[in-house]
């Protein structure tokens, strides 16, 4: 297949863009079986084109077990049957583009599905051990891990094979980490990057893009040590360099999913000769707090500077707690560690400190990305623990209540079974009592609603422009700042409310102003100077 004629020009559309995040498992269900699909997002191609985005990034939809939602993949070259074809795909990858919008995929580079066919040979006994970091145990008959290594989903890193030795997992039993160090683990990976950019995708999201490099040597983890034994380390840059070359002979771009504390170091990875952007977890994980919110914003384009590289802006994605729940606890700030059953929370607080953070997202220079479901204000649903399918949850003995909770599959139509996400089969994760109210339909015959906001918001946020950020003087709980274009976006995190700066007009507000056209506590304006 050839290189394909995108729908817009190429040059730096990602500097900007608008990126849709699509759980394909939870966001339309197109046979009726309780699952999404790609079929369902072929027939939802219009609303998404109506909301305005410019990109849409898939996670994983390649053929697994679903072990740990599809980052466990058997096959990077087939779709589940659960979501359709590859032939499918392909037509999904199409439709898009003459709609204007194009694709990112998902490729989970540290690790493979206990089904892929290598690491089935290497349980075997074959050749293929070489591919894995597969060593005998320590103790006087094996019996103990090769290290003190821990899993990100809790408990030891290693797990056992029927012949005693062990095999590493950053993850999941089921996800075995692949030994980077193998040039055939390199050139599969580059094999299966061309595989897609021939398909017409426009882009590649990294997932866990600073974890594949081990120390060869695996030795126990010791707090501080430098460097780390296989956090970010050095050998990883020249991997990425030649993904680089792959996507610039396509005009492909990354994005990668960098969970990094030292600014310099994540700069790295953006040099122009390897990743496009990364994820801005900082942002993400900031409490509704203006002080915290302003350093992040101040850190993040600092760090991005140097390199030349944009920032992305991000709230919530299929990870993390959805936004509007997590603006209305106590702690408004997110962590794995602090999750919890029953939590107590104010929706209706937290819906209007996110109607705010969804236009100050907005307004910032570089790209932002939506998660499914938060264009209509979805809160995290706590789901009873006999239908929680995360390994997050499983690994903490039943403590954490996992991530399921922000993957509730979308309510489409109001009075159509299931909320119109499937209309013949129970959805696989249970939606609540209520949750057609959020619906997409009465969202979008309702000028107040967040689809309303979020449609409105997109359609002015190129009055923005792609300039620098300079900041207004404001009181404090406040932030106001203004873009090269000349609009400006003020959001107040103060106790009361707030006047608004000189200007010409306002083009648009995340809640109305108060009767003397101050800005409300918790409230965002966008306006013309």
């Amino acid at each position: 297949m050839g290189q394909p004629t995108p729908a817009r020009p190429q040059h730096d559309w990602w500097r900007t863009a608008v990126i849709y995040q699509v759980y394909v498992r939870s966001f339309a269900d197109g046979d009726g079986d309780g699952t999404g699909d790609l079929a369902g997002v072929r027939a939802r191609l219009p609303y998404l084109a109506e909301l305005g985005v410019d990109a849409l990034w898939f996670n994983p939809w390649y053929l697994s077990p679903l072990k740990d939602g599809g980052y466990d993949v058997a096959d990077y070259r087939a779709i589940d049957p659960a979501f359709g074809t590859l032939a499918e795909a392909e037509k999904l990858i199409a439709e898009a583009r003459e709609s204007g919008i194009r694709t990112i995929v998902d490729i989970v580079p540290n690790h493979v599905s206990d089904q892929h066919p290598w690491f089935r040979a290497a349980r075997a006994g074959g050749p293929e051990r070489a591919l894995f970091h597969i060593r005998p145990g320590r103790g006087p008959h094996g019996e103990l891990p090769p290290n003190d290594w821990q899993s990100q989903f809790g408990g030891p890193a290693w797990s056992r094979l029927d012949d005693g030795e062990w095999y590493l997992h950053l993850f999941a039993p089921e996800q075995p980490d692949l030994d980077w160090s193998h040039p055939v683990v390199r050139q599969e990976h580059e094999d299966v990057l061309r595989f897609w950019f021939d398909r017409g995708v426009a882009g590649v999201r990294i997932d866990s893009a600073a974890l594949l490099a081990k120390d060869p040597d695996l030795p126990d983890f010791v707090e501080g040590r430098d460097p780390h034994p296989y956090v970010d380390r050095d050998e990883l840059h020249d991997v990425y360099r030649s993904w680089r070359a792959i996507a610039d002979e396509y005009g492909g771009v990354f994005v990668g999913e960098v969970w990094l504390p030292d600014s310099e170091r994540f700069a790295r990875y953006l040099r122009p000769d390897e990743l496009h952007t990364a994820f801005n977890f900082a942002f993400l994980t900031c409490p509704w707090d203006a002080a915290r919110l302003r350093t992040a914003i101040d850190e993040t384009l600092a760090e991005h500077a140097p390199v030349g590289a944009p920032a992305t802006w991000v709230l919530c994605n299929h990870d993390v707690t959805r936004t509007v729940t997590r603006y209305g606890r106590a702690d408004t700030a997110f962590d794995f560690a602090t999750k919890a059953f029953g939590t107590p929370t104010d929706l209706a607080l937290g819906t209007r400190r996110a109607r705010a953070a969804a236009l100050l997202s907005l307004a910032l220079p570089g790209s932002v990305y939506v998660y499914q479901g938060e264009e209509l204000g979805l809160p995290e649903v706590e789901l009873p623990p006999h239908r929680i399918q995360d390994p997050m949850h499983f690994r903490s003995h039943g403590v954490d209540p996992g991530r399921d909770g922000c993957r509730v599959p979308l309510p489409w139509t109001a009075d159509a079974p299931y909320a119109g996400f499937g209309s013949q089969s129970e959805p696989w994760l249970p939606q609540p009592v209520g949750w057609s109210a959020y619906a997409a339909d009465v969202q979008a015959a309702d000028p107040r609603s967040m689809l309303s906001l979020y449609r409105r918001a997109l359609r002015l946020r190129p009055a923005f422009g792609d300039g620098p950020l300079t900041w207004l003087a404001a009181p404090d709980g406040v932030l106001a700042f203004t873009r090269a274009e000349g609009a400006m976006c003020m959001v107040n995190l103060a106790g009361t409310p707030v006047d608004l700066p000189v200007h010409s007009a306002l083009l648009l507000s995340s809640g109305p102003l108060d009767p003397q056209g101050r800005l409300p506590r918790d409230t965002a304006a966008w306006l013309r100077g």
